[in-house]
């Protein structure tokens, strides 16, 4: 009985103890509400954990009271407050420094892994006039006076790296007076080769065979035979040029040149000519440039001195540099610089002084200029100006030009151009050409030493692209101030034309004209008279038959005019030629 009510009693003591103990979990939860989550949870776990705590203890017999551990947390985190930065308005400072500022800028180098399509418009064909393409032709021709014409022209390259022309003729024909006989034999080769380095080398080679007898003779009271009359020069060259086709990186062009020279005849005279002509200009902007020009002309002449067996040598030599300053802008250009010259050691500063000002709003330049320069007398010039010169007498002589002209140049239209010049000319060494004495049928060469000319010269010229062509000059000339001799064999007045016609796709007409007053001449007589003037005019004609082959006709001295150029030389009368010319490639 005792021991069931200590039991009872036991038993109740737990029950208060636990019930104590659960009341007082209950207020300790009550007062960490408005703590952090984070201890809430922590209460919340410890109770769960005490719960199955006891519980198990219930279940294995442990009455004991559990050990409580409460963890309070007081700690409230906060943010401290941060002053705010007020901003206050004020005026931006002015920096008038300048800060240099350098920048790396690397080489822009595009390269290129396609290679462009050139842009072809399809509405407008392509010009085929500057298409090169390997033409040959061959032209024969007969006519009167025992004419026969033979010619042939090659040409050979790409038209772009290199192309050659090679061209050859021959032409004779026979007059009715005695040795009235004429020959020529012509032969020349053109080169041009382009680099790779924008310069163009040229080359030219020729040959030269002209045939001829002394006819102009009075034959009734002079009698020679044939062979004592032959007249026979021969003439060869060689060409070497080359020029850059636009500036280099220094804004320099040039194109020198030399040529070399050799003139003989059948009775061995002849003549060495070597010529170097090296001009060069450098621009300075777009306004300023520099020329300098430098040439060298060396020539030896080994001839007979008036046929009497002597003979004599001469050097013949002429240097001069040709600086100037070149000033270009918007319808003017000049020009301003000095020639010094060297005449045989002989030296003269030589004014090379020009200007061209384009008259606003028309298409008018007006040109005026002050020159002085030499031209250069050789056996090689006389013949060709003269061929019945004899010998250059005793000495060559080159002759001084000072010149001041004026004029004007233009154009009127797309198709018609026009120049004029007036100049006054002085003249020294000027060569004139009277008839030997005795049979006249020679002439010989003399200098007048001051010779004044007033000339006034005229071109005109209508162009309508490659259907019609022509041009037509005049010249007058007026001489005077001559103490020793007269202007034999010098024409003052001259007037010349040429025409080109393509009338039809397979028609094209040609015609050239001369009209020009007779020169004054001395005779055998050692009389001056002067010459009667004289017309010359030539037709032709070419027109296809079949694709290629063409028949031409060629009509000279229309007119039948038997005029004399040289006073004793009579020229032939009209002289009708045709053929045939072949081309093939």
């Amino acid at each position: 009985m005792i021991h069931q009510a200590y039991k009872g009693i036991l038993l109740a003591v737990m029950l208060f103890t636990v019930v104590s103990s659960d009341a007082q979990r209950k207020r300790t939860t009550r007062k960490a509400k408005p703590k952090k989550t984070v201890s809430v949870k922590k209460v919340t776990e410890t109770a769960k954990e005490n719960a199955a705590a006891q519980t198990n203890r219930e279940a294995l017999g442990d009455t004991l009271a559990p050990k409580v551990v409460t963890v309070t947390s007081a700690f409230k985190p906060s943010l401290k407050n941060a002053a705010k930065i007020n901003f206050t308005a004020a005026s931006p400072f002015v920096d008038s420094s300048r800060t240099p500022v350098t920048y790396a800028v690397p080489s822009q180098n595009l390269f290129f892994s396609y290679q462009p399509v050139p842009i072809r418009p399809l509405a407008l064909p392509v010009d085929t006039g500057f298409h090169w393409q390997n033409d040959h032709a061959v032209k024969v021709g007969l006519g009167n006076f025992n004419s026969f014409l033979l010619s042939g022209a090659f040409s050979f390259g790409d038209g772009v790296k290199s192309n050659t022309i090679v061209t050859a003729d021959y032409l004779t024909n026979k007059g009715n007076l005695f040795a009235q006989q004429y020959a020529n034999l012509g032969l020349s080769v053109l080169s041009v080769f382009n680099t790779n380095h924008n310069n163009e080398w040229t080359t030219k080679a020729w040959y030269k065979n002209t045939t001829r007898y002394f006819y102009g003779y009075d034959s009734s009271l002079f009698s020679f035979s044939k062979e004592s009359l032959l007249r026979r020069f021969n003439h060869a060259g060689i060409e070497v040029g080359l020029r850059n086709k636009k500036a280099n990186a220094f804004n320099i062009t040039y194109a020198p040149r030399l040529t070399l020279h050799y003139f003989s005849d059948n009775r061995s005279n002849k003549e060495y000519n070597a010529v170097l002509n090296a001009p060069l200009k450098k621009k300075f902007g777009e306004h300023f440039a520099i020329d300098l020009g430098i040439t060298a002309d060396i020539a030896k002449t080994d001839f007979e001195v008036l046929g009497i067996g002597t003979r004599f040598k001469q050097t013949n030599n002429l240097f001069y540099v040709s600086p100037s300053v070149e000033y270009v802008s918007n319808g003017f250009r000049l020009s301003a610089g000095i020639r010094p010259s060297w005449d045989n050691s002989k030296y003269a500063t030589l004014p090379n002084i020009t200007a061209e000002v384009k008259v606003p709003e028309t298409p008018l330049v007006a040109e005026a200029g002050w020159q002085g320069y030499f031209n250069k007398n050789s056996y090689r010039s006389i013949a060709e100006f003269n061929p019945w010169v004899y010998t250059p007498m005793l000495m060559l002589m080159n002759t001084r030009v000072m010149e001041q002209y004026a004029g004007i140049k233009g154009s009127a239209g797309n198709h018609l151009t026009y120049r004029a010049r007036l100049s006054f000319q002085q003249l020294n060494n000027q060569p004139v050409f009277p008839n030997s004495v005795g049979d006249g049928k020679t002439f010989n060469v003399l200098y007048e030493s001051t010779m004044n000319v007033v000339q006034i010269h005229g071109e005109l010229g209508y162009t309508l692209q490659e259907k019609l062509s022509l041009l037509t000059g005049v010249t007058f000339r007026r001489f005077s101030n001559m103490p020793s001799y007269e202007p034999w064999g010098l024409l003052p007045f001259e007037l010349t034309g040429s025409l080109k016609w393509k009338v039809l796709k397979d028609l094209q007409l040609k015609a050239d004209m001369f009209f020009w007053d007779g020169s004054k001449y001395r005779d055998r007589n050692v009389n001056t008279f002067k010459l009667k003037p004289a017309a010359d005019l030539n037709l032709g004609a070419e027109f296809s038959v079949m694709p290629k082959l063409n028949l031409w006709v060629q009509l000279n001295n229309v007119l039948n005019n038997k005029y004399q150029r040289w006073n004793q030389y009579e020229v032939l009368g009209l002289n009708v030629l045709g053929g045939v010319v072949y081309s093939f490639r």
